[in-house]
């Protein structure tokens, strides 16, 4: 090799990391920011603006329409009823993420909840904490055979949960018998989605949620600049900080807000948003932070190569499966939670429909590789928005259905242009 030629290989490293860091150059001003924020909007890459527009064009309809609709009273009442969609939604998510679909989890979930109420009462007398876990084992345990099927005998996703819709289904009426009711007697257990906090309690929780996030912004962004990675530059982190303060004190003053009828009092916030809180925090940790969160994205965006990579896509396929279902047995509890009881009218087919619905909605692919459980959250608010709405309007349900099934085409167009605006872009 000629001295020419060494030289030559010395400066390609080091070109190509100037090459690197001048693509990814963090923007100087905010100007910069919301012009490179609106080249990926142009280029397909809108992230959750659509939905948050959806949100805001759907709340000023109805709210002309109803006064009550954009009532502190009302927004509670919607967020609570969009709880287990949400919940569910987000199980969802980890199926979707890789190109697969479970359509069982509605009942899934329905399984978690007929679980947990059996094992609270008064012949059982399990304590609600073990009586919860128990369920969350059960349906986790549902989800890993589920996903065994699919993965360990290449059977379509599809077909399996299919069949887990209906099998799941005949179990959960096995369990309770024809046309059974079982109410719920546990005071905690119910509690999770009829309970409230202290209007106290919801100021506290928002400050150590606000502070907790800025903490751990601030410790990223310093470890970043310290490793000499790209960062964004600090007034942005700042922004972030206070874009989520000011959402958590909106949401606070709205649940503070007596929402009681006549004499009866009612304010603070919700027990179950918390919950949902917790699990959206929890499975963005582990989608966004973790090796195996990687992995799912790898496995969506190409099998083949994730493969090629090492990736044992079996382990990985499996686990989403189980966490899915995982999170299904925390929505099937919400549920069961909020009627104080569960039955065989427990429509679990609906409810799946629903919840993938609001997984693409929000702005998770069905092609794979492209999702986030802040998704399922948003598309939650936009199906709850619409029953709601519709309901106050005194619309027929026929008409509802119609309605959410336009929102979830219009989702899906969007879906598709986005995908091939980037395939174009590549």
């Amino acid at each position: 090799m000629s001295a020419q030629d060494e030289r030559k290989l010395e400066r390609e490293p080091a070109e190509a990391e100037a090459a690197m860091s001048a693509e990814f150059e963090q923007p100087r001003t905010f100007g910069e920011y919301v012009q490179r924020w609106w080249t990926q909007i142009r280029s397909g890459n809108s992230g959750v603006l659509p939905v948050v527009l959806g949100v805001i064009l759907i709340g000023i309809i109805f709210q002309t329409q109803n006064t009550k609709f954009l009532s502190a009273g009302n927004v509670i009442n919607l967020l609570v009823q969009g709880a287990v969609y949400m919940l569910i939604g987000m199980g969802e998510v980890f199926v979707l993420l890789l190109g697969e679909i479970d359509l069982s989890l509605g009942f899934v979930g329905g399984i978690g909840a007929v679980v947990v109420t059996e094992l609270v009462q008064p012949g059982w007398g399990w304590p609600w904490y073990a009586a919860i876990f128990a369920a969350l084992v059960v349906t986790a345990a549902i989800g890993a055979l589920q996903g065994t099927l699919v993965t360990r005998l290449r059977l379509p996703s599809f077909v399996v949960t299919l069949a887990g819709l209906l099998g799941w289904q005949g179990v959960m009426i096995l369990l309770l018998g024809e046309g059974g009711t079982i109410p719920i007697r546990n005071d905690v257990v119910n509690g999770i989605s009829n309970g409230t906090l202290s209007r106290g309690g919801s100021w506290l929780l928002m400050a150590l949620v606000v502070l907790v996030f800025a903490v751990v912004q601030i410790i990223q962004d310093g470890r970043r600049r310290a490793s000499g990675l790209s960062a964004p530059r600090r007034f942005m982190t700042y922004l972030q900080i206070l874009v989520v303060a000011i959402a958590g004190v909106g949401l606070v003053l709205i649940s503070n807000v007596d929402r009681g009828v006549g004499r009866f009092q009612l304010s603070g916030m919700p027990i179950v948003l918390p919950v949902v809180f917790g699990v959206l925090v929890l499975w963005s940790f582990i989608l966004g932070r973790t090796r195996f969160g990687r992995y799912i994205y790898a496995i969506g965006g190409s099998a083949e190569a994730a493969r090629r990579a090492g990736v044992n896509l079996a382990v990985i396929r499996t686990a989403a499966f189980t966490l899915g279902a995982l999170s299904a047995g925390i929505g099937g509890i919400v549920y069961a939670s909020r009627l104080r009881s569960i039955s065989t009218s427990f429509d679990g087919g609906t409810i799946v429909l629903y919840v993938v619905a609001t997984a693409v909605i929000g702005g998770t692919s069905l092609f794979g590789g492209r999702g986030h459980p802040l998704h399922a959250v948003l598309g939650g608010i936009v199906i709850a928005a619409i029953v709601n709405g519709m309901s106050l309007l005194g619309v027929s349900a026929a008409v509802q259905y119609i309605a959410t099934a336009i929102v979830l085409l219009a989702s899906i167009m969007v879906d598709v242009v986005v995908r091939r605006r980037g395939q174009t872009a590549h």
